[in-house]
Protein backbone atom coordinates (compact mmCIF):
# COMPACT_ATOMS: atom_id res chain seq x y z
CA UNK A 1 0.00 0.00 0.00
CA UNK A 2 1.19 3.85 -1.40
CA UNK A 3 1.51 5.59 1.97
CA UNK A 4 1.91 9.37 2.37
CA UNK A 5 4.80 7.94 4.62
CA UNK A 6 6.21 6.30 1.65
CA UNK A 7 5.47 8.81 -0.89
CA UNK A 8 7.68 11.61 1.25
CA UNK A 9 10.56 8.99 1.44
CA UNK A 10 10.06 8.64 -2.67
CA UNK A 11 10.48 12.33 -2.80
CA UNK A 12 13.46 12.83 -0.22
CA UNK A 13 15.52 9.86 -2.15
CA UNK A 14 14.97 11.80 -5.22
CA UNK A 15 16.00 15.03 -4.49
CA UNK A 16 18.94 13.94 -2.70
CA UNK A 17 20.00 11.44 -5.72
CA UNK A 18 19.39 14.41 -8.20
CA UNK A 19 21.88 16.58 -5.69
CA UNK A 20 24.45 13.78 -5.63
CA UNK A 21 24.09 13.15 -9.22
CA UNK A 22 24.80 16.39 -10.35
CA UNK A 23 27.81 17.32 -7.85
CA UNK A 24 28.96 13.54 -9.29
CA UNK A 25 29.14 15.29 -12.71
CA UNK A 26 30.79 18.33 -11.78
CA UNK A 27 33.22 16.38 -10.20
CA UNK A 28 34.00 14.59 -13.82
CA UNK A 29 34.13 17.51 -15.24
CA UNK A 30 37.02 18.92 -12.63
CA UNK A 31 38.99 15.59 -13.98
CA UNK A 32 39.25 17.21 -17.28
CA UNK A 33 41.28 20.41 -15.80
CA UNK A 34 45.05 20.43 -16.74
CA UNK A 35 47.32 23.19 -16.23
CA UNK A 36 49.21 22.60 -19.49
CA UNK A 37 47.68 23.18 -22.80
CA UNK A 38 46.49 20.63 -24.49
CA UNK A 39 48.13 19.79 -27.67
CA UNK A 40 44.58 19.07 -29.30
CA UNK A 41 44.09 22.99 -28.81
CA UNK A 42 46.59 24.35 -29.76
CA UNK A 43 45.59 27.19 -32.54
CA UNK A 44 42.20 27.65 -30.39
CA UNK A 45 44.05 29.27 -27.37
CA UNK A 46 47.61 30.47 -26.64
CA UNK A 47 49.12 29.40 -23.24
CA UNK A 48 47.64 33.01 -21.42
CA UNK A 49 44.44 32.65 -22.25
CA UNK A 50 44.14 28.73 -21.71
CA UNK A 51 45.27 29.35 -18.42
CA UNK A 52 42.62 32.31 -17.95
CA UNK A 53 40.12 29.81 -19.21
CA UNK A 54 40.76 27.18 -16.82
CA UNK A 55 40.30 29.54 -14.06
CA UNK A 56 37.20 30.50 -15.28
CA UNK A 57 35.98 27.39 -15.07
CA UNK A 58 37.47 26.88 -11.23
CA UNK A 59 35.60 30.01 -10.58
CA UNK A 60 32.57 29.00 -12.04
CA UNK A 61 32.44 25.36 -10.24
CA UNK A 62 33.13 26.34 -6.92
CA UNK A 63 30.50 29.18 -7.04
CA UNK A 64 27.92 26.42 -8.79
CA UNK A 65 29.01 24.20 -5.54
CA UNK A 66 27.36 26.96 -3.66
CA UNK A 67 24.89 28.42 -5.40
CA UNK A 68 23.17 24.18 -5.83
CA UNK A 69 24.26 23.41 -1.91
CA UNK A 70 21.94 26.35 -0.89
CA UNK A 71 19.42 25.64 -3.07
CA UNK A 72 19.48 21.68 -2.01
CA UNK A 73 19.70 22.74 1.67
CA UNK A 74 16.64 25.23 1.10
CA UNK A 75 14.44 22.92 -0.60
CA UNK A 76 15.58 19.88 1.98
CA UNK A 77 14.90 22.03 4.90
CA UNK A 78 11.41 22.52 3.38
CA UNK A 79 10.25 19.09 2.93
CA UNK A 80 12.34 17.84 6.30
CA UNK A 81 10.16 20.46 8.18
CA UNK A 82 7.06 21.14 6.70
CA UNK A 83 7.47 24.48 4.82
CA UNK A 84 5.05 23.74 1.82
CA UNK A 85 2.36 22.83 4.16
CA UNK A 86 2.89 25.40 6.48
CA UNK A 87 2.78 27.63 3.65
CA UNK A 88 -0.43 26.67 2.50
CA UNK A 89 -1.92 26.51 6.01
CA UNK A 90 -0.94 30.67 6.09
CA UNK A 91 -2.00 31.06 2.70
CA UNK A 92 -5.51 29.86 3.58
CA UNK A 93 -6.46 32.27 6.13
CA UNK A 94 -6.53 34.63 3.41
CA UNK A 95 -8.63 32.89 0.59
CA UNK A 96 -9.97 29.19 -0.12
CA UNK A 97 -9.83 29.92 -3.83
CA UNK A 98 -7.92 27.45 -5.35
CA UNK A 99 -6.99 29.69 -8.13
CA UNK A 100 -5.93 32.23 -6.02
CA UNK A 101 -4.19 29.71 -3.79
CA UNK A 102 -2.18 28.53 -6.29
CA UNK A 103 -1.05 31.70 -7.70
CA UNK A 104 -0.42 33.28 -3.82
CA UNK A 105 1.65 29.81 -3.12
CA UNK A 106 3.46 29.96 -6.06
CA UNK A 107 4.33 33.46 -6.07
CA UNK A 108 5.26 33.06 -2.62
CA UNK A 109 7.44 30.57 -3.63
CA UNK A 110 9.19 32.72 -6.54
CA UNK A 111 9.92 35.35 -4.54
CA UNK A 112 11.52 33.81 -1.70
CA UNK A 113 13.37 32.12 -4.47
CA UNK A 114 15.09 35.22 -6.06
CA UNK A 115 15.63 36.53 -2.58
CA UNK A 116 18.21 33.70 -1.76
CA UNK A 117 19.60 33.78 -5.46
CA UNK A 118 19.99 37.76 -5.46
CA UNK A 119 22.72 38.10 -3.83
CA UNK A 120 24.65 35.07 -5.93
CA UNK A 121 23.35 36.64 -8.81
CA UNK A 122 25.16 40.04 -7.64
CA UNK A 123 28.44 38.54 -7.50
CA UNK A 124 28.19 36.51 -10.97
CA UNK A 125 27.57 39.49 -12.97
CA UNK A 126 29.46 42.18 -11.24
CA UNK A 127 32.14 40.06 -9.21
CA UNK A 128 33.23 36.72 -11.43
CA UNK A 129 31.73 38.28 -15.22
CA UNK A 130 33.46 41.56 -14.09
CA UNK A 131 36.62 39.76 -13.52
CA UNK A 132 37.45 37.83 -16.53
CA UNK A 133 36.22 40.75 -18.83
CA UNK A 134 32.96 39.77 -19.67
CA UNK A 135 30.31 42.16 -17.37
CA UNK A 136 28.94 45.21 -19.62
CA UNK A 137 25.82 45.17 -17.28
CA UNK A 138 25.12 48.16 -15.53
CA UNK A 139 23.24 48.18 -11.77
CA UNK A 140 20.14 50.29 -13.58
CA UNK A 141 19.89 47.41 -15.96
CA UNK A 142 20.49 44.73 -13.62
CA UNK A 143 17.51 45.99 -11.63
CA UNK A 144 15.36 46.86 -14.56
CA UNK A 145 15.89 43.38 -15.89
CA UNK A 146 14.94 42.10 -12.51
CA UNK A 147 12.23 43.98 -12.67
CA UNK A 148 11.29 42.96 -15.90
CA UNK A 149 11.51 39.59 -15.53
CA UNK A 150 9.30 39.47 -12.24
CA UNK A 151 6.67 41.17 -13.99
CA UNK A 152 6.92 38.98 -16.83
CA UNK A 153 6.54 36.08 -14.88
CA UNK A 154 4.04 37.10 -12.72
CA UNK A 155 1.78 38.38 -16.11
CA UNK A 156 2.61 35.54 -18.47
CA UNK A 157 3.62 32.86 -15.95
CA UNK A 158 0.83 34.06 -13.28
CA UNK A 159 -2.38 34.03 -16.30
CA UNK A 160 -1.34 30.80 -17.91
CA UNK A 161 -0.96 28.58 -14.33
CA UNK A 162 -5.07 30.38 -13.32
CA UNK A 163 -6.10 28.99 -16.36
CA UNK A 164 -4.91 25.67 -15.83
CA UNK A 165 -6.35 25.42 -12.64
CA UNK A 166 -9.37 26.67 -13.94
CA UNK A 167 -9.39 24.30 -16.51
CA UNK A 168 -8.54 21.46 -14.02
CA UNK A 169 -11.64 22.53 -11.56
CA UNK A 170 -13.54 22.04 -14.86
CA UNK A 171 -12.94 19.56 -16.81
CA UNK A 172 -12.50 16.40 -14.63
CA UNK A 173 -10.86 13.74 -16.48
CA UNK A 174 -10.24 16.20 -19.75
CA UNK A 175 -8.22 18.29 -17.44
CA UNK A 176 -4.87 17.04 -19.41
CA UNK A 177 -5.78 17.21 -22.96
CA UNK A 178 -7.51 20.56 -23.19
CA UNK A 179 -4.55 22.50 -20.81
CA UNK A 180 -1.90 20.30 -23.04
CA UNK A 181 -3.59 22.01 -26.21
CA UNK A 182 -3.77 25.41 -23.99
CA UNK A 183 0.16 25.00 -23.52
CA UNK A 184 0.70 24.17 -27.08
CA UNK A 185 -1.06 27.43 -28.41
CA UNK A 186 0.85 29.18 -25.73
CA UNK A 187 4.41 27.68 -27.04
CA UNK A 188 3.05 28.16 -31.04
CA UNK A 189 2.53 31.87 -30.28
CA UNK A 190 5.95 32.34 -28.44
CA UNK A 191 7.54 30.81 -30.93
CA UNK A 192 6.31 32.93 -33.85
CA UNK A 193 6.30 36.37 -32.06
CA UNK A 194 8.89 35.99 -28.87
CA UNK A 195 10.93 38.21 -30.33
CA UNK A 196 8.72 40.77 -31.76
CA UNK A 197 7.14 40.92 -27.67
CA UNK A 198 9.43 39.64 -25.54
CA UNK A 199 12.49 40.44 -26.40
CA UNK A 200 12.06 44.29 -26.83
CA UNK A 201 11.32 44.39 -23.19
CA UNK A 202 14.92 43.92 -22.52
CA UNK A 203 16.83 44.96 -25.83
CA UNK A 204 17.53 46.67 -28.63
CA UNK A 205 16.71 44.95 -32.05
CA UNK A 206 17.44 46.75 -35.70
CA UNK A 207 17.75 45.72 -39.04
CA UNK A 208 20.83 44.89 -40.26
CA UNK A 209 21.90 47.88 -42.10
CA UNK A 210 22.63 47.37 -46.09
CA UNK A 211 26.41 46.99 -46.61
CA UNK A 212 28.93 44.08 -47.61
CA UNK A 213 27.93 41.94 -44.64
CA UNK A 214 23.73 41.90 -45.43
CA UNK A 215 24.84 41.66 -49.12
CA UNK A 216 26.93 38.68 -48.45
CA UNK A 217 24.02 36.97 -46.32
CA UNK A 218 21.16 37.60 -48.61
CA UNK A 219 23.31 36.31 -51.27
CA UNK A 220 23.94 32.96 -49.83
CA UNK A 221 20.28 32.79 -48.48
CA UNK A 222 19.31 33.25 -52.36
CA UNK A 223 21.32 30.91 -53.45
CA UNK A 224 20.29 28.42 -50.24
CA UNK A 225 16.70 28.67 -51.68
CA UNK A 226 15.98 30.20 -48.26
CA UNK A 227 13.26 33.36 -48.34
CA UNK A 228 14.65 35.30 -45.66
CA UNK A 229 13.96 39.62 -45.21
CA UNK A 230 14.34 39.72 -41.31
CA UNK A 231 18.12 39.96 -40.36
CA UNK A 232 18.08 41.91 -37.31
CA UNK A 233 21.10 42.85 -34.57
CA UNK A 234 20.64 42.85 -30.72
CA UNK A 235 22.66 45.06 -28.62
CA UNK A 236 23.89 42.44 -26.51
CA UNK A 237 26.92 44.00 -25.40
CA UNK A 238 25.17 46.10 -22.76
CA UNK A 239 24.95 43.11 -20.66
CA UNK A 240 27.88 41.36 -21.72
CA UNK A 241 31.45 40.95 -23.98
CA UNK A 242 29.63 37.13 -24.88
CA UNK A 243 28.68 36.77 -28.38
CA UNK A 244 26.05 34.75 -30.06
CA UNK A 245 23.52 34.35 -33.18
CA UNK A 246 20.22 32.93 -33.25
CA UNK A 247 16.87 31.90 -35.79
CA UNK A 248 13.52 32.01 -34.25
CA UNK A 249 10.11 31.80 -35.65
CA UNK A 250 8.79 30.31 -38.08
CA UNK A 251 7.06 30.85 -41.72
CA UNK A 252 6.81 34.65 -42.07
CA UNK A 253 8.27 35.35 -39.16
CA UNK A 254 11.00 33.88 -39.33
CA UNK A 255 14.04 35.94 -38.64
CA UNK A 256 17.77 35.72 -37.57
CA UNK A 257 19.11 37.43 -35.09
CA UNK A 258 23.35 38.40 -34.61
CA UNK A 259 24.90 39.92 -31.82
CA UNK A 260 26.70 43.50 -32.59
CA UNK A 261 29.70 41.66 -30.51
CA UNK A 262 29.46 39.03 -32.91
CA UNK A 263 29.50 41.37 -35.36
CA UNK A 264 32.68 43.30 -34.14
CA UNK A 265 34.46 40.11 -33.50
CA UNK A 266 34.26 38.52 -37.03
CA UNK A 267 35.34 38.40 -40.73
CA UNK A 268 32.20 38.37 -43.07
CA UNK A 269 32.67 34.96 -43.98
CA UNK A 270 32.74 33.66 -41.02
CA UNK A 271 29.06 35.97 -40.28
CA UNK A 272 27.58 34.14 -43.09
CA UNK A 273 29.06 30.66 -42.19
CA UNK A 274 27.32 31.43 -38.51
CA UNK A 275 24.04 32.40 -40.42
CA UNK A 276 24.73 29.17 -42.76
CA UNK A 277 24.18 27.20 -39.73
CA UNK A 278 21.38 28.73 -38.49
CA UNK A 279 19.54 28.47 -41.80
CA UNK A 280 20.43 24.80 -41.93
CA UNK A 281 18.33 24.07 -39.05
CA UNK A 282 15.51 25.72 -41.00
CA UNK A 283 15.94 24.14 -44.10
CA UNK A 284 16.39 20.09 -42.04
CA UNK A 285 13.17 20.97 -40.38
CA UNK A 286 15.07 20.94 -36.79
CA UNK A 287 12.99 24.29 -35.46
CA UNK A 288 9.39 22.64 -36.49
CA UNK A 289 11.02 19.24 -35.05
CA UNK A 290 12.25 20.65 -31.71
CA UNK A 291 8.50 22.03 -31.31
CA UNK A 292 6.62 19.25 -31.98
CA UNK A 293 8.88 16.69 -29.68
CA UNK A 294 8.67 19.84 -26.90
CA UNK A 295 4.67 19.48 -27.40
CA UNK A 296 4.74 15.64 -27.22
CA UNK A 297 7.11 15.92 -24.25
CA UNK A 298 4.58 18.01 -22.54
CA UNK A 299 1.07 16.28 -23.36
CA UNK A 300 3.30 12.89 -21.45
CA UNK A 301 4.11 14.93 -18.52
CA UNK A 302 -0.03 16.41 -18.84
CA UNK A 303 -1.25 12.89 -19.16
CA UNK A 304 1.18 11.96 -16.16
CA UNK A 305 -0.15 14.61 -14.22
CA UNK A 306 -3.65 13.99 -14.32
CA UNK A 307 -3.06 10.32 -13.33
CA UNK A 308 -1.48 11.53 -10.07
CA UNK A 309 -3.65 14.83 -9.47
CA UNK A 310 -5.94 13.19 -7.61
CA UNK A 311 -4.40 11.21 -5.08
CA UNK A 312 -5.01 12.73 -1.97
CA UNK A 313 -1.83 11.02 -0.67
CA UNK A 314 0.32 13.39 -2.86
CA UNK A 315 -0.73 16.48 -0.72
CA UNK A 316 -0.54 14.46 2.48
CA UNK A 317 3.11 13.36 1.61
CA UNK A 318 3.75 17.09 2.27
CA UNK A 319 2.09 17.14 4.94
CA UNK A 320 -1.48 18.73 4.00
CA UNK A 321 -4.66 16.80 4.95
CA UNK A 322 -6.87 19.16 2.35
CA UNK A 323 -6.40 18.49 -1.51
CA UNK A 324 -4.85 21.20 -3.13
CA UNK A 325 -3.76 21.58 -6.90
CA UNK A 326 -0.85 23.89 -6.23
CA UNK A 327 0.59 20.75 -3.92
CA UNK A 328 -0.36 18.04 -5.65
CA UNK A 329 1.42 19.79 -8.69
CA UNK A 330 4.64 20.32 -6.41
CA UNK A 331 4.93 16.71 -5.65
CA UNK A 332 4.20 15.27 -8.67
CA UNK A 333 7.31 17.48 -9.67
CA UNK A 334 9.43 16.77 -7.29
CA UNK A 335 8.63 12.69 -7.75
CA UNK A 336 9.13 13.44 -11.90
CA UNK A 337 12.10 14.76 -12.00
CA UNK A 338 14.07 11.54 -13.12
CA UNK A 339 11.51 11.09 -15.90
CA UNK A 340 12.31 14.82 -17.03
CA UNK A 341 16.13 13.94 -16.54
CA UNK A 342 15.62 11.13 -19.22
CA UNK A 343 13.49 13.19 -21.53
CA UNK A 344 16.43 15.96 -21.27
CA UNK A 345 19.19 13.26 -21.85
CA UNK A 346 17.07 12.28 -25.20
CA UNK A 347 16.02 15.63 -26.46
CA UNK A 348 19.78 16.89 -26.10
CA UNK A 349 21.01 13.82 -27.78
CA UNK A 350 18.48 14.84 -31.24
CA UNK A 351 19.70 18.01 -30.52
CA UNK A 352 23.28 17.58 -30.58
CA UNK A 353 22.37 15.47 -33.66
CA UNK A 354 20.87 18.24 -35.48
CA UNK A 355 23.76 20.74 -34.61
CA UNK A 356 26.21 17.87 -36.64
CA UNK A 357 23.80 18.22 -39.49
CA UNK A 358 23.32 22.16 -39.68
CA UNK A 359 27.16 22.43 -39.55
CA UNK A 360 27.33 19.83 -42.66
CA UNK A 361 24.72 22.02 -44.13
CA UNK A 362 26.97 25.32 -43.72
CA UNK A 363 29.95 23.20 -45.08
CA UNK A 364 28.16 22.00 -47.85
CA UNK A 365 26.21 25.24 -48.96
CA UNK A 366 28.76 27.33 -48.03
CA UNK A 367 32.45 26.79 -46.82
CA UNK A 368 33.71 24.64 -43.79
CA UNK A 369 36.74 26.68 -43.05
CA UNK A 370 35.34 29.63 -42.31
CA UNK A 371 32.80 28.37 -40.06
CA UNK A 372 35.28 26.39 -38.04
CA UNK A 373 37.69 29.73 -37.69
CA UNK A 374 33.89 31.45 -36.24
CA UNK A 375 33.51 28.64 -34.14
CA UNK A 376 36.96 28.44 -32.37
CA UNK A 377 36.94 32.03 -32.11
CA UNK A 378 33.47 32.20 -30.41
CA UNK A 379 34.65 29.69 -27.64
CA UNK A 380 38.12 31.39 -27.31
CA UNK A 381 36.63 34.50 -26.56
CA UNK A 382 33.95 33.01 -24.59
CA UNK A 383 36.51 31.24 -22.53
CA UNK A 384 34.91 27.89 -23.23
CA UNK A 385 35.80 24.51 -21.67
CA UNK A 386 36.89 23.00 -24.75
CA UNK A 387 37.72 19.55 -22.89
CA UNK A 388 34.15 18.47 -21.16
CA UNK A 389 33.37 15.07 -19.89
CA UNK A 390 32.12 12.71 -22.01
CA UNK A 391 29.58 12.16 -19.25
CA UNK A 392 28.77 15.53 -18.66
CA UNK A 393 28.34 15.88 -22.53
CA UNK A 394 25.56 12.66 -22.84
CA UNK A 395 23.22 14.34 -19.65
CA UNK A 396 23.54 18.22 -20.14
CA UNK A 397 25.41 19.22 -23.66
CA UNK A 398 22.67 20.17 -26.67
CA UNK A 399 25.69 21.30 -28.59
CA UNK A 400 28.46 18.59 -29.31
CA UNK A 401 32.14 19.60 -27.95
CA UNK A 402 33.88 22.33 -30.15
CA UNK A 403 36.84 19.56 -31.08
CA UNK A 404 33.94 17.07 -32.22
CA UNK A 405 32.67 19.37 -34.55
CA UNK A 406 35.84 20.34 -35.63
CA UNK A 407 36.31 16.86 -36.13
CA UNK A 408 33.25 16.81 -38.09
CA UNK A 409 34.37 19.31 -40.15
CA UNK A 410 37.32 19.18 -41.00
CA UNK A 411 35.87 15.38 -42.86
CA UNK A 412 33.26 17.47 -44.77
CA UNK A 413 36.51 19.45 -46.44
CA UNK A 414 37.62 16.46 -47.57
Amino acid sequence: MITPTLVFAIILAIVIADFAFERWLDYLNTTRWCDVLPEELRGIYDEKAYQKSQQYQRVNHRFGMITSTVSFVALLAMLWWGGFAWLDAWLRQFTENPIWLALLFFGVLAVASSIISLPFSIYDTFVIEARFGFNKTTPRTFVLDLLKGALLGAVVGGGLLALIVWIYLLSGAWFWLIAWGVVVVFSVFMTLFYSNLIVPLFNKQTPLAAGELRDAIERFAARAGFHLKNIYVIDGSRRSTKANAYFTGLGAKKRIVLYDSLIEKHTADELVAVLAHEIGHYKKKHTLLGLLLGMVQTGITFFLLSLFLGEPVLTQALGVETHSFHIAVLAFGLIYAPVSLLTGIAMNIISRRNEFAADRFAADHFAAAPLMSALKRLSADNLSNLRPHPAVVFVHYSHPPLLQRLAALESSKK
